[in-house]
């Protein structure tokens, strides 16, 4: 038994509507009567809709229905005023809506669509609907099916974020693709173990590093999916054997699934939170949701309360994510890869570059095998020659090729010679440089949400060394209400 799912779409429609003329937040004003009965009108369209979704369950199917049409006559009337109501913020019909969007997670009400979860975009979907699913796999069902796809017809933040994906960040997207083909083998088994989609993996992995394996950003994070130190610690990506375990993308993705898993629990089953708090960390998340379990990201509360890269990053993993399931839809085409993983047992002494040079363009690959090799390779040295008898990870696609080109014959001779090249050194060390002489420097007090790495993308020509430095931090910690020297080369 189910509402009929037409009447749900008419809500979402309706309201974008209606919204479409307050898509601009307009400048807070202080609480009038007309506002407040606004807002008193938006919490009993809400209220109403959960009432709506209990009928259902109950059995109650035509009072669902009833209640379900007021509810959206309450929502279209309240949306309608916004534009018209000073101090109104149309921010909190999303937040509302979105809410009532996650009211849907576990039930069998509506949900047509979500049998076919696993759609012709992504690869090995994970299939079956809703209902009965685990508590975790529930709060993702937003990235399946119609779901996903009303909430980002609602939802600014994710439209944009899917238009830089398709543009500016395509070329990282398609790397990112194809990194991915050749990992997922290690990758996506950790999250099916943990009931969790693949296209968050994949939207989480795209924006974070890009499948690159050994990548490590300014402020620490490391690995394909980029732990900080203490993070990856609490989820067992300790040292082995003087290999940090961050960079292993088996182990990177078992723990990201542990950590989504766990602060899923935290947040209520609230995707949007989960994310931010792996960007923003728990802690802040925790104090900006408080004790409301079902408090929105995008609610004025939370989202103005947050830095812009983490306004940017929520939005830019489920776009991935989206585009994921569903490239046709966008006129995306990724490439086709033969992921499957294979070995070979090397036949002479060789690096990870040497074989680079030697494998070369083969199998359709114009940017070489470097990076793939190195992410199948991840405790490997490229440039440390590897003895005769070690056993290499690659692409099966590739054995053929590496018997062929790197074993016998002029390609590994040609790229030996090249490895050992010898470079010259000069014969004493060039007298120390002059110190830097500081310039001139502009102030910024730190708001509440701020980080070094926003800070510094705002203010521009300045690094988060150069600022540290500056401003003698200890651990990059900043507060609110501190002035920072910002070093300026505008001048």
């Amino acid at each position: 038994m189910s509402v009929r799912v037409p009447l749900y779409r008419s809500l979402s429609f309706a309201v974008a509507l209606s919204l479409a003329g307050c898509a601009s937040t307009p400048g807070k004003a202080p609480a009038s009567p007309s506002l407040n009965a606004l807002y008193g009108r938006l919490d009993a369209a809400s209220q109403s809709y959960e009432t709506a979704l209990q009928q259902a369950r109950a059995g109650d199917e035509a009072g669902s229905e009833k209640t379900l049409a007021g509810a959206l006559d309450q929502l279209k009337q309240a949306a309608a005023g916004c534009d018209t109501t000073p101090g109104c913020e149309p921010q909190r019909f999303y937040a509302v809506y979105d809410r009532l969007l996650r009211l849907k997670d576990g039930s069998d009400i509506g949900v047509e669509g979500l049998e076919t979860a696993g759609e012709s975009g992504g690869p090995d979907g994970v299939a079956g609907g809703a209902a009965g699913l685990p508590q975790a796999r529930r709060a993702v069902t937003l990235l399946h099916g119609q779901k996903l796809s009303e909430l980002i017809a609602m939802n600014g933040p994710v439209k944009a974020a899917l238009e830089m994906w398709l543009t500016q960040w395509r070329p990282n997207l398609m790397d990112a693709w194809v990194n991915y083909q050749y990992m997922r083998f290690e990758m996506w088994p950790q999250y099916q173990k943990a009931d969790l989609p693949e296209a968050l993996l994949f939207g989480i992995m795209a924006k974070e590093s890009g499948g690159k394996v050994h990548a490590v950003s300014r402020s620490g994070a490391a690995g394909p999916l980029q732990f900080m130190y203490v993070t990856g610690l609490r989820f067992g990506l300790g040292n082995d054997n003087g290999f940090d375990l961050r960079f292993d993308p088996q182990q990177s993705a078992r723990a990201n699934a542990a950590y989504l898993d766990e602060q899923l629990r935290v947040f209520n089953n609230n995707l949007e939170l989960t994310l931010a708090a792996y960007n923003a960390g728990e802690g802040r998340m925790r104090r900006l949701a408080g004790d409301r379990p079902d408090v929105s990201f995008y609610d004025p509360s939370v989202y103005d309360e947050l830095s812009q890269e983490t306004r940017d990053y929520v939005p830019a993993v489920l776009a991935a994510a989206w585009l994921f399931l569903h490239p046709e839809s966008y006129n995306l085409r990724f490439p086709k890869v033969d992921g499957r993983p294979g070995q070979v047992v090397l036949k002479r002494p060789a690096s990870l570059s040497e074989l680079t040079v030697c494998l070369g363009n083969t199998a359709n690959m114009p940017g070489g095998w470097f990076r793939t090799l190195r992410n199948l390779n991840p405790r490997m040295d490229p440039e440390a020659e590897q003895p005769e008898g070690t056993t290499l990870d690659l692409p099966k696609s590739l054995e053929t090729a590496y018997a062929a080109r790197c074993v016998d014959g002029p390609w590994p001779i040609l790229a030996s010679d090249l490895h050992h090249a010898v470079v010259p050194k000069p014969e004493a060390d060039p007298p120390p440089a002059a110190p830097v002489r500081r310039g001139p420097t502009r102030h910024y007090r730190v708001r509440t949400g701020d980080t070094l790495i926003g800070i510094v993308h705002r203010m521009r020509c300045s690094s988060v060394r150069e600022v540290v430095e500056a401003n003698d931090l200890h651990g990059h910690r900043i507060k609110p209400g501190q002035v920072l020297r910002i070093p300026d080369c505008r001048r």
